[in-house]
């Protein structure tokens, strides 16, 4: 992996609830994916109250959840990851030979298993990220006749971080790619939904990535912690480049600050820590991230 950044990445959720939870079940995808560039060096995810059952599978993405129950009546429920992980430079996609978008659509068309994540399938809606005329229009301006797979695509990134607001309070995890076009404010879960929604309309795959990213405090001032969010980005693919990774929130590739957590078609294949209870009730939940480099 050559010379590598290492961070020590903290992130607990708190639930509490208004009256007991008899029964939990419960999915985690905390634990950061071991890739070419990235090295999981530890990992150790803390749950309370203790679950009376758990265990550790892959998921179709090959994302490694933490299954658990909880069977005794509890009105809290705190799960906290800690991790050690080295960070590297992806491999660089700017020396890759000129490929047409449209070339780049027909061969994942015709050549449907290219990838051990199958591209082709990433190019399908999904229920979060469904086809999007508005989308498709948007994306026109990019996707010219005959240019390059990596201009277009990068040039979509720059277009969606120029014309979209970061705004926390103008959506939610159930805000439409539609709606995020109309009222042009979101979230990084919202961009990459909307680029992904772009590409596909365009029979281009993509795939959603959720992580960490390291952000820098003022000037002047210490790194706090607890802070930082967790964060989403998009990885388009092509033949001659394997995945690209776009950040259209910050308007760059994914460099050594980008931690990968899990991936999937949209947010739902993602989301860190899920479940079902019975009781309960009203419920609070509370969610803090700290990415520290070492």
């Amino acid at each position: 992996m050559g010379t590598a950044e290492r961070y020590t990445v903290e992130h607990e959720t708190r639930y509490v609830y208004a009256a007991p939870v008899s029964q939990s079940w419960q999915l985690a995808r905390l634990t950061p994916r071991n890739l070419p560039w990235q090295k999981l060096l530890s990992c150790s995810i803390q749950i309370d109250p203790p679950p009376d059952e758990r265990h550790e599978a892959p998921d179709s993405f090959d994302n490694s959840v933490t299954h658990f129950g909880l069977h005794g009546a509890h009105r809290m429920l705190r799960v906290r990851m800690q991790c050690s992980v080295e960070v590297g430079d992806r491999p660089s996609a700017e020396d890759t030979p000129f490929a047409a978008w449209e070339r780049v659509r027909d061969t994942v068309r015709e050549q449907t298993q290219l990838d051990g994540l199958v591209p082709a399938r990433m190019a399908e809606p999904t229920t979060l990220v469904p086809l999007s005329e508005g989308a498709r229009i948007y994306a026109l301006e990019s996707l010219t006749p005959g240019r390059d797979w990596l201009e277009a695509v990068t040039d979509l990134m720059h277009r969606i971080h120029a014309h979209f607001e970061f705004d926390p309070g103008a959506t939610t995890v159930s805000t439409s790619v539609d709606e995020v076009l109309h009222q042009r404010r979101g979230v990084c879960q919202d961009f990459a939904h909307l680029m992904l929604a772009c590409l596909r309309g365009h029979g281009l795959p993509a795939r959603y990535v959720s992580g960490y990213l390291l952000t820098d405090p003022p000037e002047g001032q210490p790194r706090l912690m607890g802070v930082d969010a967790s964060h989403a980005w998009v990885a388009a693919y092509s033949p001659a480049t394997g995945w690209v990774e776009f950040d259209p929130t910050n308007n760059q590739l994914a460099d050594r600050r980008y931690i990968t957590l899990a991936w999937g078609a949209d947010f739902a294949d993602v989301v860190p820590l899920r479940g079902v209870i019975l009781g309960g009730g009203a419920q609070e939940m509370d969610v803090s991230v700290s990415v520290i480099p070492a």
